[in-house]
Parts: structure tokens; sequence; C-alpha cells
């Protein structure tokens, strides 16, 4: 499993864009009501709780004093978790661009009281993928300058070479 790809993360949102202005352009005046709040409340924690892991995680797998060794199957379940949120944030990301481009261009009333609520989803998506990309970076493992010195069966403790 290798690293999210950037081209991979604007194709999605650039999708999500297009299907985006699509919709609300088709249906922006069926909808009815004002834009929920609740998907920039969740994809907000989502951000700031991925940010917490990536720097405990970090901590962790550097053995920075006081910090316990961090379990392996738990750096794997926050990789996919990483990779996965970078996707989904990707595409809401795209989604919401698009949404708040229609919005912009809209000069209607309901669609400047949607504004506000459309620029924070924008701005929690951009945020979430962000700090999955930052958890993800997290949890390699640090190069170690000194492997090609070791000889095969060289092992480093805390006093030196053994």
């Amino acid at each position: 499993m290798g690293p999210t790809r950037t081209s991979t993360l604007v194709v999605a949102g650039l999708a999500a864009a297009a299907v985006a202005w699509l919709l609300i352009s088709s249906f922006y005046g069926d909808l009815g009501s004002d834009l929920p709040w609740l998907p920039v409340i969740t994809l907000a924690g989502l951000a700031v709780l991925e940010g917490y892991a990536a720097v405990n995680t970090r901590g962790r797998i550097e053995r920075r004093p006081g910090r316990e060794p961090v379990n392996p199957l738990l750096v794997a379940r926050f990789v996919v978790l990483a990779k996965a949120s970078a996707l989904a944030g990707a595409i809401f990301a795209g989604f919401y661009a698009g949404l708040t481009g229609w919005l912009f261009v809209e000069q209607t009333n309901a669609a400047t009281n949607d504004r506000p609520a459309a620029l924070g989803g924008l701005i929690a998506a951009l945020a979430l993928v962000a700090a999955a990309l930052w958890l993800e970076r997290s949890c390699r493992v640090p190069e170690q300058e000194d492997d090609e010195d070791r000889e095969p069966g060289d092992r480093e403790t805390p006093r030196g070479r053994l």
C-alpha cells in the first residue's frame, strides 16, 4: 500500500464539484430549506480527531519520553482510516466547492443565506483532507541513519551496540 496520491484526490474533488454543480443547478429551487450545518460540524470534528491522532501517533512511533510504544495493528488501522478520510474529504470538498461556486453565482436571497454553510463545509472538508494526509504521514516509520553501518545480527540497545 502506497501513500495517497494527490492526483487521485484532485480528480475525485473535480468530479464531485461537477456533479454538485449539475445537481444544484437542476434541483435548487425544489430544496426549499436552508443547507444543514450538521455535515460541516461532522467534517470539522473528524478533522480535529485525526489531527490529534496524528500528533499522538507520531510521538509514540518516535518513542518520545513519557509515551508508550504504539501497537503496529493500530498504526495499520490509522493508515486505512487516513486513506479513506482523505478520499472522502476530497469528495466532500469538491461537492462543497461546486455548491459554493454556484451559490456565489446565483443572486437570490436563498442562495445568499446558504453561502455560509457551503463555505464552512468547504473549509471543513479541506481540513479533513489535510488532517488525513498528516495522519497518514505520521504513521510512517522514521528512517534510521545508521542502518547501513550495522553488521547483520547487530542490535541497538539504550547503551549502544551488542
